[in-house]
């Protein structure tokens, strides 16, 4: 045995050392669901079990965010380990909070102990000692990017720059001493195996839509009120209208929900809001369609009478899996579920979905490999971890794994991932780029502006 399977051996113990408490720290998680920018509980849970491993961290990035950092004998670069901390709402889950209605339906709560397990790894003195370089192990809010108008309140108060967790650690200058990222996420897809690799995401962006009217008597004075209900699904179904438009290559998405549509069914509704999202797998492809959606918008106020806010608010950037990094963690992971449980998807699959580590993968290399171990649908009240060993113990360790592999031997492998990568924006291009995305206006179709 060579010294860095010596090493990945006893990170390997390390994890297993600790599986109970691994997957008790995700549990916990799992029974008080917290929603984005709203971790208290979890954030917390998450200092005290660093403050157990002795590792020091930094509280409240991003309202609830935390780093740890872990220092290597010998200088090098830098390797964060992510994961997410927020739930979604989900009120018919099983494990739904009853006053909030959010739960974690999509698997968030696995990654607390995943993160945990790579930090039990890599706090193994015998293992550090080796290392040439740093570890920083944070836990993010905010990655479900819903609830938008709580988050353009929390924006407007000036408590947050940007719209997600890892946007406003990239804005707060969270990753500015890391070199490379890698996190994990459950899926419930039997194609994906035990662990799947690869592949895109879309982009997006985010609507918060405000329709105002006249409220009157919806019986005896309709014609007094202006109903912005009704504007609201004028201009929904105008933006149906304009799915026959979108190309099949740039795999868009338009949807979204009423989260306000009147008060009385006596009144005519003068106050309706809704929250909108565009997805699409390039930038130019995300605009064309913003700007569809919002003529259509706009169209339904036209008609009624009314007016219409329209906010639209950066959202995340399509993921680039660096090809190096996800070779390290290939191997890692065949040696732990063998070839035939890994997946690898080429560059192009695209499933339809984000994920703001798409952001970070813009600057600095990543990768955000999924493993096995749920049932159901993600964002489903059915989804559920039924496998906790795949889903927290056995990702710990091929994280823990990958970076022995990264920063051993003088940190050669990272040092080659580094230098072979090409990111399209920096830290400022992409802030620039992001806040450029930022819009308000409002349309009153009474004066034309």
């Amino acid at each position: 045995m060579d010294n860095i399977e010596r090493l990945k051996a006893m990170a390997q113990r390390a994890v297993d050392s600790r599986r109970e408490w691994l997957i008790s720290a995700s549990t916990t998680v799992l029974n008080r669901p917290e929603s984005g920018f709203r971790e208290v509980e979890t954030s917390r849970l998450v200092s005290d079990r660093f403050s157990e491993l002795r590792i020091p961290h930094q509280k409240g990035i991003a309202i609830t965010g935390l780093k740890g950092r872990l220092e290597g004998t010998y200088p090098g670069p830098t390797v964060a380990i992510l994961c997410e901390l927020d739930a979604l709402p989900a009120p018919d889950h099983p494990h739904a909070d009853p006053d909030t209605g959010v739960a974690h339906a999509c698997g968030h709560h696995t990654q607390v102990g995943v993160l945990l397990g790579a930090a039990v790894a890599l706090t193994n003195p015998d293992v550090l000692c080796e290392l040439s370089g740093n570890i920083v192990l944070m836990a993010v809010p905010a990655e479900e990017f819903v609830n938008i108008e709580d988050r353009w309140n929390l924006y407007q108060e000036g408590k947050i720059g940007l719209f997600s967790g890892k946007q406003e650690f990239i804005r707060l200058g969270a990753f500015d001493d890391s070199d490379i990222a890698i996190m994990s996420h459950t899926s419930a897809s039997p194609s994906d195996g035990k662990f799947a690799l690869g592949g895109t995401s879309n982009g997006h962006v985010g609507k918060y839509v405000r329709f105002k009217g006249k409220a009157s008597h919806a019986g005896s004075a309709p014609h007094y009120g202006v109903n912005a209900l009704q504007a609201a699904m004028v201009g929904l179904n105008a933006l149906n209208s304009q799915r026959e438009t979108l190309r099949e290559q740039d795999v868009i998405r338009m949807h979204g929900i009423l989260i306000a549509g009147g008060t009385s069914v006596n009144a005519v509704p003068d106050d309706v809001r809704y929250e909108g999202r565009v997805r699409a797998r390039t930038f130019e492809a995300i605009q064309e369609t913003s700007e569809k959606m919002d003529r259509c918008l706009r169209a339904g106020a036209l008609a009624l009478g009314a007016s219409v806010r329209i906010v639209t608010v950066p959202g995340y950037m399509p993921i680039i899996n660096n090809p190096l990094l996800m070779e390290t963690f290939k191997q890692n992971a065949i040696q732990l579920v063998r070839e035939n449980g890994v997946v690898h998807y080429s560059d192009v699959r695209n499933e339809g979905g984000s994920t703001d580590m798409g952001d970070l993968s813009q600057i600095i290399p990543s990768i955000h490999p999924y493993t096995g171990g749920a049932t159901g649908t993600g964002h489903g009240n059915d989804y559920l971890i039924m496998d906790y060993d795949q889903a927290v113990i056995k990702p710990a360790k091929a994280i823990a794994m990958s970076v022995i592999d990264l920063l051993s031997e003088g940190a050669a492998g990272a040092t080659e991932v580094i230098t072979n990568n090409s990111p399209p924006m920096t830290k400022e291009t992409y802030l620039a780029f992001q806040q450029g995305r930022l819009t308000d206006h409002l349309y009153d179709c009474r004066t034309g502006i």
